[in-house]
């Protein structure tokens, strides 16, 4: 019966001139219509016929399920979508019912602004208030989080992304073979010493951070996540700015590769610019071999190349003087060919700005707690090695 009247309802509307169509809708329309459809409807409950009124009664009430929902379903919520937008990708997904059903839901809750993009486990066919409440609740969030600690090496941060995502350290390996095509600017890879840069090194650029990550992203989109967290960084630091303009013509890679090494080399954050200071005096100030004769950087070839990192005390002379290893700062001049880890934010804020009026050729730490001591001479060196040694660390 009531298809009956819906298809006479429809005849009637085209039968009338457009204009007077047009002023009923502009002067009320609906609810002319809806004042005809509340008799039509108590006619029909009249006579008995539910089946009437559930056919009409969408007509006053937006479309929505009685939850509590059914199967999983797995939703994404981006960054700056609107209600109608998030309600929209509900609908398509059958979480709820009707778009106009989750607007009003989120027009009745205050927090319904409050939600954050990602992607959520939530429930086909659910009650669109439920749907809301679910939107609003952390727990709901379905995202892979790992936190890559600083100065850890790009093998050990695909190892820990691998063990966070159960992605293979292969597929990581693979997509960090291309770092400009994951987001890495092609002005990175530039230096002004003269030494080539491999523009394959993924080293230095992953930076260290909690991560909450999509828990669909392949490899590639995980490291390109991790790209833009640094692209952003540096940005907020200012990095690349205040290196070409207070670093006497050292590119930002370089102090990339300065704030790596301070980060392997000093245990507390007031080193990193006295650290990074040192290491610009022997590299490009009046240090006699040019040479920063550091065991960090032959103990990350060593990790590379898959052998086993060294102690300083147990490192041998064929190590240290390995005239294969690029690393090898013992002999070769100037800094490595890239960073040997991933330094964080302090580390970067001490090569962009070492120390000044710093006149130091040598650190060393000479106690466990990491205190660092420096010297300008081979003899100050020398001093401070033994009260490392006698302050227990394994040297002499």
């Amino acid at each position: 019966m009531l298809d009956d009247l819906d298809a006479v309802l429809e005849e009637e509307e085209q039968a009338r001139p457009a204009e007077t169509r047009r002023r009923a809708r502009g002067r009320g329309g609906r609810s002319a219509v809806a004042f005809f459809m509340s008799l039509v409807l108590l006619g029909l409950l009249a006579g008995g016929g539910w089946y009437a009124y559930s056919k009409v009664k969408g007509f006053f009430v937006d479309d929505d399920y009685p939850g509590p929902g059914g199967a999983e379903a797995i939703v994404e919520i981006k960054s700056g979508q609107s209600a109608t937008d998030i309600g929209t990708t509900l609908v398509q997904q059958k979480v709820v019912a009707s778009v106009d059903a989750f607007t009003g839901a989120a027009k009745d809750n205050n927090r319904s602004k409050n939600i954050q993009a990602g992607w959520y486990k939530l429930r086909v066919e659910m009650k669109a208030s439920d749907a809301l409440a679910a939107l609003l609740d952390p727990k709901s969030r379905w995202v892979t989080k790992v936190t890559l600690p600083e100065g850890l090496s790009y093998q050990q941060t695909f190892q820990k992304l691998s063990e966070a995502t159960k992605i293979p350290v292969a597929e990581f390996e693979k997509a960090a073979k291309n770092p400009i095509g994951l987001g890495v600017d092609e002005s990175w890879f530039t230096r002004t010493d003269g030494k080539k840069v491999d523009k394959t090194d993924i080293e230095g650029f992953l930076y260290p951070a909690t991560y909450e990550l999509s828990p669909r992203a392949d490899a590639t989109g995980v490291l390109k996540a991790i790209i833009a967290n640094f692209n952003a960084e540096m940005e907020r630091l200012e990095f690349v700015a205040t290196v070409q303009k207070t670093r006497g013509g050292i590119s930002p890679y370089q102090a990339l590769i300065v704030a790596s090494i301070a980060q392997a080399e000093a245990l507390k954050d007031v080193d990193m610019a006295k650290v990074s200071r040192v290491i610009y005096n022997r590299a490009y100030g009046d240090f006699d071999c040019k040479c920063l004769g550091l065991d960090s950087t032959v103990n990350y070839w060593l990790r590379i190349t898959g052998k086993k990192v060294k102690p300083s005390e147990k490192l041998t002379q064929a190590d240290l003087h390995n005239p294969n290893n690029p690393y090898n700062t013992h002999d070769k001049s100037g800094l490595p060919p890239g960073p040997i880890g991933n330094p964080g934010e302090v580390a970067l804020k001490g090569a962009m700005n070492p120390t000044n009026n710093f006149p130091y050729y040598y650190f060393i730490s000479i106690d466990t707690k990491g205190t660092m001591a420096y010297g300008k001479t081979g003899e100050d060196h020398v001093r401070n090695t033994q009260l490392a040694c006698k302050n227990g660390i394994p040297l002499c």
